[in-house]
């Protein structure tokens, strides 16, 4: 029995759409997933998928024309299938038939129900980076939304991450302008300073908090519902927050974000032990830390108190620091680091913590104990599930599984950002968030798309990257890599600031970048112009086409694309 194609009803004031194209002819096969036509709805163009394998037996509205939502564009059938024509038993009645296009068009046309006081479109739980991007992108599109938030809203990164560890590490980067200030030249009276922590603290809480009223200012100005509370999915598929008041959503947008990740050690749980967390509100400097991980976080908050005068000892069980960047990143890294003072042990376990009253006594494998006068547990985050409730949704270690539009296993519930495990980076959580609203409100058109998402390391000197790391690369491809020294870059060089390089890998058949990888002054700055190359596909021959700021520090990045092409000026002439 033939399949019938309709026109979708993907927005909720939609009523008409237009076909632009038709992918396949009458006659040809139809795979299953694979793009029938083009469509345009309000502006916004989407792909139609074909729901079942077989053949295209019959268009029925064709490239151009304007088809009211619901009615019948084509029918899937098996070969040599005949249509079925109006009046036969899969079709409706041919008086119905013309009847019900326009009956649905009115229907569609007239004014939206007026929803009760407890019902919304969209109900998102979380109000972090994905959970406030996707209400206000829901809300843009036309739709009711509510959010529920446990905490405060702007979620971790601007509560507990991004916002305060650059806040600190600001501070870090301060003191060594101090130190480095007689070098310049600058005869400071003294260069004795002190560190008053509760300042540093309230300075950060300020910052946090004029942000966090941010978030909730732009929520309130988009007319979103807030709600604060811990909000769960009950078996109904309605929102309950705090176990109490209830709230009937149409579709939800799971975006409960992270948590701090634990480790089961002997002596874990001593008070001394701090999490990221805490160790954001810590009212005096330690003597001594040991951090647990060496990660992004563990690096970047072991490089603060490095700088506020603590011995920082860091202890990762991976072969080196910060092991999801390029390993020639992390090398550069660990060096610069081990410079200042930090002492790193790699491919370290520890065996168990003992706490004394006065001090932690840390035993690892392979060194001698650690004593610390407090330790930081920075292990990594991991998705906090608390707002699942009382439904089952499809799960892939420990993590959400979603589908490329963001939509888990259970039709009508999206889950954008950490929850899910892809990326867990703030700027991905709103990218993530804003397709995730955009599906829930329109139906399922817009893709994610993570490939270039960069990501970066705050430390001095920066790190950052996007794309494939050279091992990654050298597994799938064929390639050749540029690089070049800040050593040899005029800005980086009258700045002060001359470790690390930009390392560029290339495809060799179609000199597609496949990675870029910086270490040095404003790398954070930098791989935004290395992720938008990706992006568009540009290749390095044309990168060197394009007149830079002289001096400036993207020079590098120009020179080595140039380099990966031989053609780097200033570098020394390659033997061959």
């Amino acid at each position: 029995m033939a399949t019938e194609v309709i026109m979708p009803k993907a927005g909720i004031d939609m009523t008409e759409g237009q076909i632009i194209k038709w992918n396949k002819k009458e006659g040809e096969k139809v795979e299953e997933g694979e793009i029938l036509l083009e469509i345009m709805t309000d502006k916004t163009s989407m792909e139609l998928e074909a729901e079942e394998s077989g053949y295209l037996i019959k268009i029925v509205k064709g490239d151009g024309e304007t088809v009211p939502v619901t009615e019948i564009i084509g029918y899937i059938g098996a070969e040599g299938e005949v249509a079925p024509e109006a009046g036969s038993a899969n079709s409706a009645p041919e008086n119905t038939a013309s009847q019900s296009v326009p009956e649905k068009a009115a229907a569609a046309s007239e004014p939206k129900k007026e929803k009760a006081e407890d019902e919304f479109d969209i109900v998102v739980i979380g109000g972090g980076p994905a959970g406030y991007v996707a209400a206000i992108r829901a809300a843009q599109l036309g739709a009711k939304v509510a959010v529920v938030e446990k905490s405060e809203f702007g979620g971790t990164c601007l509560n507990k991450g991004c916002i305060p560890t650059k806040t600190f590490l600001k501070n870090a980067e301060i003191i060594e302008g101090i130190e480095m200030a007689s070098k310049r030249g600058i005869i400071l009276e003294s260069e004795k300073y002190t560190i008053d922590m509760p300042k540093v603290v309230q300075l950060k809480n300020e910052i946090v908090k004029t942000l966090t009223n941010g978030v909730r200012g732009l929520l309130k100005s988009n007319e979103i519902k807030m709600f604060n509370g811990i909000g769960k999915i009950n078996k109904d598929k309605d929102v309950v927050v705090n176990g109490e008041t209830v709230l009937r959503a149409d579709k939800i947008i799971l975006a409960g974000g992270s948590k701090v990740g634990k480790i089961n050690i002997p002596g874990i749980e001593s008070n001394k032990v701090l999490t990221s967390d805490d160790i954001l509100d810590i009212q005096q400097i330690p003597k001594s830390l040991t951090v647990i991980g060496g990660g992004v976080v563990g690096i970047e908050l072991g490089q603060v108190f490095l700088s506020f005068g603590s011995e920082v000892t860091v202890v990762e069980m991976m072969d080196r620091i910060v092991p999801g960047v390029d390993r020639e990143s992390s090398a550069v890294l660990r060096k610069e680091l081990e410079k200042k003072g930090m002492k790193i042990l790699t491919s370290t376990q520890i065996k168990e913590i003992v706490d004394d009253g006065h001090n932690l006594t840390i035993k690892v494998d392979g060194h001698d104990d650690i004593v610390s006068e407090k330790a930081l547990l920075s292990i990594g985050r991991v998705p906090d599930l608390e707002a699942i409730g009382e439904i089952e949704l499809e799960m892939e270690k420990g993590k959400i599984k979603v589908d490329k539009y963001m939509e888990t296993s259970v039709p009508g519930i999206y889950a954008p950002g950490d929850i899910n495990g892809i990326k867990m980076l703030a700027h991905a959580a709103f990218r993530m968030g804003e397709v995730a609203a955009e599906n829930a409100v329109q139906g399922n058109h817009r893709e994610t798309r993570l490939e270039t998402t960069p990501s970066a390391i705050y430390t001095v000197p920066e790190v950052a990257m996007v794309g494939l790391t050279e091992d990654e690369a050298r597994e799938k491809y064929d390639i050749k890599v540029g690089k070049f020294q800040f050593a040899a870059n005029g800005r980086a060089l009258a700045s002060g600031e001359p470790a690390g390089f930009v390392k560029v890998i290339v495809d060799k058949k179609y000199d597609e970048i496949l990675g870029v990888h910086i270490v040095g002054p404003s790398a954070a700055e930098m791989i935004n112009e290395a992720s938008g190359l990706m992006a568009m596909e540009i290749t390095v021959d044309e990168v060197i086409k394009i007149i830079y700021a002289h001096p400036t520090y993207s020079e590098a990045l120009f020179e080595a694309c140039a380099d990966a092409l031989d053609e780097a000026i200033h570098l020394p002439r390659k033997r061959k």
